[in-house]
């Protein structure tokens, strides 16, 4: 039998994975913006903001669409730890292409982020909370999530950020997607 990680998947584990999977069809939105001019960036390294003690720093898993979930949880668990500890390297915080605040822990239903430049683009993760909706004609109770997008608007306008959430909305109402 193979083995498996001690670590526990995430629901940020599983945002990483299907933004990374999304941002590799929504290349704009993992660009950088610099002097004048746009760097479509190969590498999808996601940033994952982290409260620490002293305010907020940004680790980096680089080439997150390269990784299973299991070794994305793994590097996910390593990075925030060693922020909490304030022992980030350089390498741990350099090269993020894209950027996701998740303050759902909090229990925060919505709010807006800030792009990190060069970065042009931030997704803002609200919690998971039970909300009355339309059911096939009926009104049903079912857990919803609010994803807000931050862009920088000489890179990427309205219209694609849109459809960047609604790729990520298709990947997190279907994850089989994510094996195809």
């Amino acid at each position: 039998a193979r083995s498996r990680s001690a670590e526990k998947i995430t629901y940020t584990d599983l945002l990483v994975k299907v933004t990374a999977s999304a941002l590799r069809q929504h290349p704009r939105l993992n660009a950088s913006w610099n002097k004048d001019s746009i760097t479509l960036n190969h590498d999808i390294n996601i940033g994952l903001a982290v409260a620490v003690e002293d305010g907020l720093v940004v680790p980096v898993i680089h080439h997150a669409d390269t990784l299973g979930l299991s070794k994305l949880a793994a590097r996910r668990g390593e990075l925030v730890s060693k922020a909490q500890a304030g022992k980030l390297s350089l390498n741990d915080l350099r090269g993020g292409t894209f950027t996701i605040s998740n303050l759902g822990m909090y229990g925060v239903d919505s709010f807006n982020a800030i792009v990190n430049p060069p970065q042009v683009a931030i997704l803002a993760v609200s919690r998971i909370a039970d909300r009355v909706v339309p059911l096939n004609g009926q009104p049903a109770v079912q857990p919803m999530l609010t994803l807000s997008l931050s862009c920088d608007h000489r890179v990427v306008d309205g219209a694609r950020g849109a459809q960047f959430l609604q790729t990520l909305a298709d990947l997190i109402e279907n994850p089989m997607q994510l094996l195809d």
